[in-house]
């Protein structure tokens, strides 16, 4: 699991404004009444809300901002509570609802204001999911995909710049993936798979920790194969962007060893 994004400082300094609006009425809250679906007044709706959020009783907040917009539809207190539902559902590790309370805030309100945390809130919501390299790595996909919309959508936002930096340790997490499965054909004597594994890497995640080793690989793969030509092109990238690694010391020595007129 990739670490736990910040997010509350961002969606507290969205809800400012409705902070301070329910500042008188939001220490009513605090009894199983707050949560009970019954017709309110909105402002009282929307500060217990927000006292159950800053209380911590995040999937109750969750409930109670959909309670905001259900009742008041057509109030200014509609979108605001939108947002802030899809955020307490992301505390509460709900990220299915999360996403979709998200998602539910871009189809209405596209062109808002605060668009661009929803895009970065259903990023990081599919983010948090991403397991080991063992597992299936669909949700590390749409993560990737959510993140580059972030990007691409708002490239000069600070979102963007967190984006970047997890979509870097999501291409790492990609790369692993496809290191661990060409291993695996590998010790299982089948080569031509294994090399489309490590020229995935070499390809699509040249930037990542594993293109040394993906390098390497394809040297072993290639001379096993009986193409020394490629290994020594594999071998010869090696060198050029990471000679001093233990990976082209190795790959040298391979082909010194099976292929020795190629190094000549």
């Amino acid at each position: 699991m990739l670490e736990r994004s910040r997010l509350k400082p961002v969606v507290f300094a969205i809800a400012t404004g409705a902070m301070i609006l329910t500042a008188g009425c939001a220490g009513r809250g605090g009894g199983k009444k707050d949560t009970a679906y019954v017709a309110r007044d909105v402002d009282t709706l929307y500060a217990a809300a927000q006292n159950r959020l800053e209380r911590g009783q995040t999937k109750q907040a969750a409930a109670l901002f959909d309670e905001v917009e259900r009742q008041h539809p057509y109030s200014p207190w509609a979108r605001r509570a939108q947002l802030m539902s899809a955020f307490s559902y992301y505390v509460a590790r709900d990220y299915n609802k999360a996403v979709q309370s998200a998602q539910r805030f871009l189809s209405i309100h596209p062109g808002n204001k605060d668009a661009p945390y929803a895009y970065y809130l259903i990023a990081v919501s599919y983010y948090e999911q991403i397991s080991d390299v063992t597992r299936d790595q669909k949700i590390t996909q749409q993560s990737k995909q959510a993140l580059t919309d972030v990007i691409r959508r708002y490239p000069t936002t600070s979102f963007a710049a967190d984006a970047k930096i997890k979509l870097d340790l999501v291409n790492d997490h990609l790369a692993g993936k496809e290191m661990t499965i060409g291993r695996y054909y590998e010790r299982s004597g089948k080569w031509l798979a294994a090399t489309l594994r490590f020229r995935n890497v070499v390809d699509n995640y040249q930037t990542t920790s594993h293109a040394p080793e993906a390098l390497y690989r394809l040297v072993e793969g290639y001379l096993a194969l009986g193409v020394d030509d490629e290994a020594q092109k594999a071998a010869a990238v090696l060198q050029n962007n990471y000679p001093g690694s233990e990976w082209y010391a190795r790959a040298y020595k391979l082909i010194s060893k099976h292929a020795p007129e190629v190094v000549a």
